[in-house]
């Protein structure tokens, strides 16, 4: 998609999609479905006649944080996003402004030694910038307080200024939330599952579409720069990566839920397209040059123009459906963000569909 492009301000959903009405539920939002340049429209809800006996959907299972917190630096009001746990203890943590209608004004950090002072009398020192990152994100230390701790207390979700009010941290969990025994998670909601409610999964159940659980814990996104992801804590279970093996084995198509599915399933697949049961960290990016060798579709969000996440869509499903996809969504007022609507790439050997009632364009 043309960085030229710009995704007008009326399209950012500003609250949950069950907050726009009475008696919407999570799964009242759009569902664009783009099949090569071919594209149509839908609801969400009519999802289970899109996809096909055998077919298998890959979801992320972390649940979210409350990962913004109130800090200070002085007498500086400051907000710390709480990004990703290191192995050594230290946080990967990002500061930004309080502006009263979201934290959307980055700060950079530093310099190295600079101390936040947290609620409950914790004290977070910044002790080096995140590899590659400039100074968006750093790596930290906490003392006087456990940070999860500080999180349950005192934390809220992260959120920007497209959006209308704060909401709990409910509104950020998708139904495919379990909680880690470590107590990690998402510092971002995995918001292409959030559309899904149980009743969505009992009906593709009952049609023969499979689910294949992986885990990835998602850091801090870079809201100004739209940097590539940094490394990330993954999971791919044995019994998924058995399921993946089968359902491709048969025939079935693997289509991944949001972007950190396919990082987290990519991460697992030998250059053979076997995927294998692993877990640590994940440095991958997944581009157009480097390809995917397991999935086939993908549900997401809509991205910004300048975001690194669309070359991952080309990768799965080529510039020419994600620029004619993205053409659409804007000519048809999709909304986009964490509440907005989603986009489903399939094959283009994907069945029409069209006892669905899909409209072609």
């Amino acid at each position: 998609m043309s960085t030229a492009v710009r995704v007008p301000e009326e399209l950012s959903a500003r609250v949950p999609a069950e907050q726009r009405g009475a008696g919407l539920g999570r799964d009242a939002v759009r569902l664009l479905v783009s099949r090569g340049s071919a594209v149509t429209h839908h609801t969400f809800a009519e999802l289970h006649g899109l996809l096909r006996a055998g077919d298998l959907l890959v979801v992320n299972t972390s649940p979210t944080l409350a990962a913004a917190v109130d800090g200070r630096i002085g007498h500086a009001r400051v907000v710390v996003h709480f990004s990703t746990r290191g192995d050594d203890g230290r946080w990967a943590v990002e500061l930004r402004e309080p502006d009263g209608t979201g934290t959307t004004r980055a700060r950079a950090g530093g310099p190295a030694g600079a101390a936040v002072g947290l609620p409950g009398g914790g004290r977070l020192v910044l002790e080096e910038p995140l590899s590659g990152r400039g100074q968006r994100l750093w790596w930290a230390r906490v003392s006087g307080a456990e940070v999860l701790g500080v999180l349950r207390e005192h934390g809220r979700p992260i959120r920007y200024s497209y959006t209308e009010r704060d909401q709990p941290l409910s509104a950020y969990q998708t139904v495919f939330a379990v909680p880690s025994p470590d107590g990690a998670g998402s510092a971002e909601m995995p918001s292409a599952g959030r559309p899904f409610t149980a009743r969505t999964v009992t009906e593709l159940v009952s049609r023969g579409v499979g689910f294949a659980p992986v885990t990835l814990h998602t850091g801090v996104a870079s809201a100004e720069a739209h940097e590539p992801p940094y490394p990330e804590r993954f999971t791919v279970p044995r019994a998924s990566a058995l399921l993946i093996n089968a359902v491709r084995a048969g025939g079935g198509r693997v289509i991944a839920v949001g972007t950190t599915a396919v990082r987290a399933v990519e991460s697992a697949a030998g250059p053979d397209g076997v995927v294998r049961p692993a877990g640590g960290w994940t440095d991958l990016v997944v581009t157009p040059g480097r390809g995917v060798r397991v999935v086939d579709g993908l549900l997401t969000g809509l991205h910004e123009p300048e975001a690194s996440h669309l070359l991952m869509l080309e990768a799965v499903a080529g510039r020419a459906a994600v620029d004619r996809g993205y053409e659409e969504a804007l000519r048809g007022l999709y909304l986009w963000h964490e509440f907005g609507d989603v986009h489903l790439l399939l094959p283009e050997d994907a069945p029409h569909a069209e006892r669905c009632g899909g409209n072609s364009s």
